[in-house]
């Protein structure tokens, strides 16, 4: 599907209806929405929510517009895009990695509107240096992993510590279908800069049920710096798990699964009292 945002097409799916949840992937592999298919179990036996997983610019068939110079306008687009899909509407809304940085941006812009917040392996701090990830450590390796990975994925040799074929199959058949590189462009644009506000001086407390997912061996974004932001979201869950990088779907699935089913029934609790509440 595609909406129409200012002078660009920006491609999405959509599965499920009821109220909106907008589902932003990390940045880096260029088949944008796909790297959320992890997520999509959880509704099997879960109905009244309608997935949004745009595709971000320069990710999958989403172009770069030749507006965006910074972090503000990959915001800009990505508030633009729920705006015209679900005008009006509460959502929620979760982001993986770089689409946690952007998640913060949100809630920043959007605090009231929100039902739900969900930070998976968030990048905290866009392009400040990060002094608090642990050290590298492989909790299972596995050779064959390592003389398996293709060019394009060597960066699962630092960014995945429970090393299996199996779930470089799972990994292959799900997040990376059709994967096409990131298109240079939005790196160059956005680089190392974060947005121009502070996305923790929140206009107002953000009261929505919120999940912080971390890695314990997590070597890219880590889990202290998200530990840093819990205290903006009194509704939070926090945690860090084990056995896991910063693919915490591939190699914890059962207790992502867990936690995320568990945040759903809060958010469902607490959309349900807005309602009775508002009339």
């Amino acid at each position: 599907m595609e909406c129409r945002v200012r002078d660009i097409n920006v491609h999405y799916n959509e599965v499920g209806t009821g109220r909106p949840m907008l589902i932003l992937h990390g940045g880096g592999f260029g088949g944008g929405h796909t790297a959320m298919a992890a997520f999509e179990p959880l509704f099997r036996r879960r109905r009244g929510w309608r997935r949004l997983y745009p595709d971000l610019p320069g990710h999958g068939k989403t172009p770069v517009p030749t507006w965006l110079h910074e972090h503000d306008d990959v915001l800009d687009l990505v508030l633009e895009f729920i705006d015209a899909v679900a005008p009006g509407e509460r959502f929620a809304v979760h982001g993986w990695s770089w689409g946690g940085y952007l998640a913060r941006g949100v809630v920043h812009h959007r605090p009231s509107q929100l039902v739900g917040v969900m930070l998976n392996v968030p990048s905290v701090n866009w392009g400040a240096a990060n002094e608090d990830l642990p050290a590298k450590q492989v909790v299972k390796s596995d050779p064959q992993f390592l003389a398996e990975l293709r060019p394009e994925e060597r960066d699962f040799e630092q960014e995945i510590v429970v090393q299996s074929l199996p779930l470089l199959e799972t990994l292959r058949s799900t997040v990376l279908v059709d994967a096409l590189p990131a298109d240079p462009a939005i790196w160059r644009a956005v680089g190392g800069r974060p947005f121009t506000f502070d996305p923790g001086d929140l206009p107002e407390i953000c009261s929505a049920p919120a999940l912080f997912v971390t890695g314990r061996q997590d070597g890219v974004a880590g889990y202290k710096q998200a530990w840093s932001i819990l205290e903006d979201f009194p509704r939070g869950t926090f945690a860090v798990l084990d056995r896991a990088g910063h693919w915490v779907g591939a190699e914890q699935p059962a207790l992502l699964h867990a936690l995320a089913n568990e945040w759903l029934d809060r958010v469902e609790e607490y959309a349900a009292d807005s309602v009775s509440s508002a009339r």
